[in-house]
């Protein structure tokens, strides 16, 4: 199961993604055994998140409206990101700004600290930034040109697919020096309180219901020929061979783990009935 991405070693090809698994310190028995945790998105300050209610079950997925809670970069790299570094897995920190000079900051202060980073351009339940700030290609790109200037880490791309082409996107960041993509990002939605008559939360879709959209968009993006991680309501062993067929170097487990903690390694232990698994992707 083991794969080459980015010039680094990953003992398979699944990864936790960012914000449904905190830092990976919780549940170490599964961090240790998947290719790498990604943390929940880090910003320059700290964030208490958004008021409840942040999550609700919706047919074949739910919405989330957490907010990036975090405690900030400085905390993050005190107190946070030594302990995920005990852990026997590759670590990427998700990065969350909401302009340049934000990704500038906490690049800065993670400095090499981390096996990687991806940059999160796209995040749907936030007011400020989010989704509008990774629609903008030429906005992507500056992120991303500024970013590997003060970076030697792997630098991955979380892309939206929200009224917008990653396909625009994702070149103009590989372009810019992107080393890989990430994709998709929960899609814009929505649900109302019936009885209330209001709006009840408004955030981002995950889960099974989005993965056939998912893997059009990793599909899509084949022509690029950088690495690309595959996200989007992957449940199974099937689920992410699809991804890899699709033409995925990796796939990142997300909404799953909050029904069970576990998922990733059944995950893995399924993968391994569909490909004997080994192969260098850039």
């Amino acid at each position: 199961m083991k794969c080459r991405i980015f010039g680094l070693d990953f003992k398979n090809p699944v990864f936790i993604a960012s914000g449904t698994f905190e830092y990976g310190l919780t549940y170490k028995r599964v961090s240790n055994r998947v290719g790498a945790v990604i943390t929940k998105g880090i910003t320059a300050r700290p964030r208490i998140g958004n008021p409840p209610p942040r999550i609700i079950e919706t047919p074949c997925g739910l919405i989330n409206s957490v907010g990036l809670e975090n405690p900030g970069v400085e905390v993050f790299c005190q107190e946070i990101l030594p302990k995920m570094r005990k852990l026997k897995t590759r670590v990427f920190v998700n990065v969350a700004g909401f302009t340049v000079e934000d990704f500038i900051r906490i690049v800065e202060a993670i400095g090499d600290r981390a096996d990687g980073l991806e940059l999160n351009v796209s995040c749907p339940n936030v007011e400020a930034g989010g989704v509008a700030f990774g629609r903008d290609p030429e906005i992507c790109a500056e992120v991303v040109k500024q970013v590997k200037k003060r970076t030697k880490l792997p630098v991955i791309v979380k892309l939206t697919a929200n009224f917008c082409d990653p396909l625009v996107v994702g070149r103009r960041c590989i372009e810019a020096g992107a080393d890989g993509l990430s994709l998709i990002n929960t899609l814009h939605a929505m649900a109302f309180d019936v009885k209330g008559t209001k709006v009840l939360i408004q955030g981002g879709l995950s889960g099974p219901a989005i993965r056939p959209f998912a893997l059009f968009c990793v599909h899509r993006l084949k022509e690029l020929g950088v690495p690309v991680i595959g996200i989007g309501g992957i449940m199974s062993g099937r689920d992410a061979y699809e991804f890899l067929l699709a033409g995925a170097a990796a796939v990142e487990v997300g909404s799953a783990t909050l029904r069970d903690p576990y998922a990733p390694l059944k995950i893995i232990k399924e993968l391994k009935q569909y490909t004997g698994w080994g192969h260098d992707a850039g």
